[in-house]
């Protein structure tokens, strides 16, 4: 089950990157929004976002059943795994809250945005921190899962490029907001 969802991750971590640019391009208003086929990939992601935390739900209650047969959390050793899920947790809160941004605004059978206020900037924002979190204290363990050994420099490397398209992302979000307001 591991391997499926480390497979997983893989192709949501693909298309969730095709997201980011073609998204932010469309909220700096260099590309038209409204593409039936983004709309269509976006879906696919949710769906592969979908089977990612039924996974990864169940993966939890196997370490919580575990936790629970040998009398003992190890909580405080287990800080990073536990960040993971709930951070993972706060991605699923926020996009949810982004999918429903969208809903309701069909023009042409793509998806806009009608209202773009402090609320959904807000919630745009902690989408992008709460993805930024979970995506790089998850690198390490997918490289691994692939087996790829010690990968320092190739979690480095990735983080890096993770963050700055996240950063675009947000900076996207922001320069939305603002044009929205003028």
């Amino acid at each position: 089950m591991r391997k499926i969802n480390a497979v997983l991750s893989i192709v949501m971590l693909a298309l969730f990157l095709l997201h980011i640019i073609v998204g932010s391009l469309q909220l700096f208003g260099l590309m038209p929004g409204g593409n039936a086929v983004m709309q269509v990939l976006a879906w696919v992601l949710v769906s592969t976002v979908a089977a990612h935390i039924v996974i990864g739900i169940k993966l939890t209650f196997d370490t919580l059943s575990a936790m629970k047969k040998s009398g003992t959390g190890y909580f405080s050793e287990n800080k990073l795994f536990w960040a993971r899920r709930m951070s993972g947790f706060a991605v699923m809160l926020f996009m949810v809250s982004h999918i429903f941004m969208f809903m309701g605004s069909s023009t042409g059978g793509a998806f806009r945005l009608n209202l773009f206020d402090v609320p959904q900037l807000f919630c745009s924002v902690l989408l992008v921190l709460s993805l930024l979190v979970h995506i790089v204290s998850n690198i390490r363990p997918l490289l691994l899962g692939f087996g790829a050994g010690k990968p320092r420099e190739l979690i480095g490397d990735s983080a890096f490029v993770i963050s700055i398209l996240l950063l675009i992302s947000g900076a996207g979000f922001v320069v939305y907001f603002v044009r929205w307001l003028v």
